[in-house]
């Protein structure tokens, strides 16, 4: 801005007394500077051991009472309940096993097993 745009800004501006600043505005500039808390400062909060070890704890206790009641609800699977193999198979069906069961023998003394040398 130039004096010849506002004159009359320019005039009040001249009556002004000049700012006095404090022979310590810099300490003190720097002291505000300082308190104010940074990023690291609010992280190095949340992890200090006066948080960290009860919010650790409640979350062992939530996931240890999330895996006791689903353990309970799971539906038990003992031997007891699964049928038997031989059960499940078709009467007609019979004849198939009884062939596999041959074959099944019938391979155990194959020549061709990597065991036996010729």
């Amino acid at each position: 801005m130039k004096r010849e745009d506002d004159q009359q800004l320019w005039d009040l501006l001249g009556q002004a007394p000049p700012p006095k600043l404090s022979p310590f505005f810099a300490r003190n500039v720097l002291r505000r500077i300082r308190e104010k808390p940074g990023q690291l400062n609010w992280v190095r909060g949340w992890l200090s051991w006066r948080r960290l070890v009860p919010a650790s704890g409640l979350a062992v206790a939530v996931i240890s009472a999330i895996i006791a009641t689903h353990h309970q609800s799971a539906p038990q699977k003992g031997l007891e309940s699964e049928p038997d193999v031989v059960a499940k198979i078709d009467p007609q069906d019979y004849e198939v096993v009884a062939d596999l069961d041959e074959l099944l023998a019938s391979d155990e003394n194959n020549l061709w097993d990597d065991n036996q040398t010729l």
